[in-house]
């Protein structure tokens, strides 16, 4: 036995601490992470959002922050691939648990989302959110917006959602279009990635489509995401139907012909130079797939999204 202790989620000595817990046992949470609604000490975060009535197909997002963390812990106490480093040793991160959201009452959910990731973002310096829909990035966005000013959006996803809402609805596909009409993203400096429909308008931001990745070298996709964001502030969503359906089938909306996750991952592990503000990782909805094969993707994007963070703290970004 490495350890004697076991379920780290509560018994860590520390925020940086590595876990020992067997991968096939343990309380979860994110990667083994203290699981605590206390922020003091912690530099970065990670909670889940558990909505998904924006949805405009299959349901089922709500269970992506449990199905997330339960694949999370096949991240065990090895140095995480393949930034060759324990995350945390720098980097303290609690799993900060789930936004209580009333189902009843979805017009209350945005303001929810929005009021309690500003309290932990005054607290913390890096959020990082585990959905739930996409709908939940616009609140992010205004929350994230309000702590940094407008920000560069580096999306990943098969739609563009950039159709027209009056402001009022709940829905998933027009975050973006609430987010630039707001003053929350720069479209200048904003680009998405993988993009496989068709929406009314783009926004002013520069698209990258599904069928253009398949031509392109991943280290040329992500020079070119650091060159449209030219250095501002910015924030990554990172949709699973980005992903072909061959290697995310637990989604809501998936499309054919999308990059590999061996190509998107190393799309991810280029982008040391991007100065992340805020990530999320959204749209898991593991009713509809048969291996955690969808949760295993997100859990292991989201596991990218916290090494690029580590490895510029490490270098004093």
């Amino acid at each position: 036995m490495p350890s004697t202790s076991i379920d780290h989620a509560f018994t860590g000595a520390s925020l940086t601490s590595a876990a020992s817990d067997p991968t096939y046992a343990g309380a979860l949470s994110f990667m083994r992470r203290r699981l605590t609604k206390e922020l003091s000490g912690a530099s970065t975060v990670v909670w889940g959002i558990p909505f998904d009535a924006a949805t405009s197909n299959r349901p089922g997002a709500r269970f992506g922050p449990q199905a997330i963390r339960r694949a999370s812990a096949i991240f065990d106490n090895d140095p995480q691939y393949p930034f060759n480093r324990d995350l945390f040793a720098d980097m303290p991160t609690i799993d900060y648990g789930d936004c209580l959201l009333d189902y009843g009452n979805h017009w209350q959910t945005p303001e929810t989302i929005e009021k309690e990731a500003s309290a932990i973002l005054s607290a913390a310096d890096f959020l990082l959110t585990l959905g739930g829909d996409h709908f939940i990035t616009w609140p992010l966005l205004k929350a994230h917006a309000a702590k940094h000013g407008p920000l560069a959006l580096v999306q990943f996803d098969a739609h563009q959602d950039t159709w027209f809402d009056d402001g009022r609805r709940i829905d998933h596909g027009s975050f973006v279009a609430r987010a630039v009409r707001e003053g929350l993203i720069d479209p200048d400096r904003s680009i998405q990635i993988g993009i496989r429909t068709h929406a009314p308008d783009d926004c002013g931001i520069q698209i990258l489509h599904g069928y253009e990745l398949e031509d392109m070298r991943a280290a040329d996709i992500s020079a070119l995401i650091i060159r449209r964001t030219g250095g501002r502030p910015a924030y990554l969503t990172f949709d699973i139907d980005c992903l072909d359906p061959a290697f995310a089938p637990g989604t809501g909306t998936p499309v054919a012909g999308g990059p590999t996750s061996a190509k998107v991952l190393s799309i991810l592990r280029g982008l040391q130079r991007l100065d992340l503000r805020g990530v999320d990782v959204v749209e898991v909805a593991p009713a509809y797939d048969h291996a955690d094969i969808t949760a295993i993707a997100g859990a292991t994007v989201a596991m990218y999204m916290l090494g690029l963070r580590a490895e510029r703290l490490a270098k004093g970004g």
